[in-house]
């Protein structure tokens, strides 16, 4: 008779990992997509940030032009020489 309950038990506990044990997987692996998803709108959010400040200079401050020019277009003022 203890046997019996034992495979009974055996039987139930298998049963149950079998139906639940993928789901347990799966929702690990998408608890960790979300983990990263979530580092990955932080750093898109810092990024955004940065990118509206840099329209906002470009917008309304001349002398953060000037040097954007000067650095990436390499102008130059009259009588300036650019030395490279």
């Amino acid at each position: 008779m203890a046997k019996k309950r034992l495979i009974y038990i055996l039987i139930a506990v298998f049963v149950f990992g079998a139906i639940f044990l993928p789901g347990f997987s799966k929702l690990q692996e998408l608890k960790e997509e979300n983990r990263n998803l979530g580092k990955r709108i932080e750093i898109l959010k810092k990024t955004n940030k940065e990118l509206r400040e840099e329209k906002e200079k470009l917008e309304n401050d001349p002398t953060y032009i000037e040097k954007i020019a000067r650095e990436k277009l390499g102008m130059a003022r009259k009588g300036e020489i650019i030395l490279r």
